[in-house]
């Protein structure tokens, strides 16, 4: 199960109690269903929840005559669509006419009337998100959408969940495959909206996944830090232990001062230990800057022995 289908479950287990709310949220999925008009009305999804709940709803509100055409037992995919036609015009024109809308109106738009307070605009975005919306799964991407099939309404829909009291969605509009869609990208906002609408597991499964993202950046960081580290200090040892084969090599290694001596065999012994690991090693100890200044004092003297042999050669 998809992690929007989840969602969409939750969010149908928790029916509103008041039927002013039913109303407002049922209202919602006939004006984002497949046809509202006073002598058509059809609508269609494919989750199954949704199905369900749009069918209680319309039933127990309106009582009207129907057909239902629902997918085969086994069938997925593109082809998984349930269809709930009202068959009667006097139906269609007695629910539209219900919800204020007039056969007259050039443009499908919401009708503000059926949004009276803030508990029927909840209900409300709750259907308009079971009809229309989509939630991406928290472990792959931040998208929360509803996918509008007119532009007026789509604007409709996005300036209520703007509306949303203490949450501050900054719901965005676009076009897309003739559609247009309302879409939330930030992942606070899409947990503030999920649970606004009732659906709190699936929030929190949103913050949850933001949270252990967060933690696992944060690892990365560090062991790519670490290995840079590492990477380097193995690079500036390797260059230190070279130039003290170098002094070996050409008998100029005894010329090296007692101070600088001692690194340089510390060096040479222990080439995975870090500047302050060898620092300590000393007596007395001395610190990682003090080990780095003694180890370039060892590089330069070599580059200066090895540049005078040049020389005279």
């Amino acid at each position: 199960m998809s992690f929007s289908t989840e969602t969409k479950r939750e969010i149908c287990q928790k029916l509103s109690t008041r039927v002013p709310l039913q109303y407002s949220e049922l209202y919602a999925m006939l004006v984002l269903g497949r046809v509202f008009t006073a002598d058509s009305i059809v609508f269609k999804t494919e989750n199954e929840h949704t199905f369900s709940h749009f069918i209680f709803l319309l039933n127990k509100l309106f009582k009207p005559k129907f057909e239902v055409v629902a997918p085969m037992r086994g069938e997925s995919g593109k082809n998984k669509t349930y269809t709930v036609t009202l068959t009667c015009p006097a139906d269609c024109r007695r629910i539209f006419e219900y919800y204020g809308h007039d056969s007259r109106e050039l443009n499908l738009r919401v009708n503000r009337a059926n949004i009276e307070d803030e508990e029927q605009q909840r209900a409300f975005v709750r259907g308009a998100f079971l009809a229309s919306g989509s939630v991406t799964d928290p472990e792959k991407g931040y998208h929360l959408e509803f996918a509008v099939s007119y532009r007026n309404l789509c604007m409709d829909i996005c300036r209520i969940v703007r509306e949303i009291q203490d949450c501050d969605i900054a719901v965005k509009m676009l076009s897309r495959g003739g559609a247009y869609i309302g879409y939330v990208k930030d992942s606070e906002q899409i947990a503030d909206l999920l649970t606004y609408m009732g659906a709190v597991i699936a929030a929190m499964n949103v913050m949850g996944a933001k949270a252990l993202k967060q933690v696992r950046n944060t690892a990365n960081r560090r062991a790519n830090s670490e290995i840079a580290n590492l990477q380097k200090t193995a690079a500036a040892s390797a260059a230190q232990i070279k130039a003290i084969k170098r002094l070996k090599k050409s008998g100029n290694y005894n010329l090296l001062p007692d101070e600088l001596k001692i690194v340089a065999e510390l060096r040479y012994d222990y080439p995975e230990l870090t500047l302050r690991q060898l620092g300590e090693m000393l007596d007395p100890p001395i610190s990682r800057s003090g080990v780095n200044h003694r180890l370039e004092k060892i590089i330069r003297f070599a580059e200066d022995k090895s540049a005078k042999e040049e020389k005279h050669e």
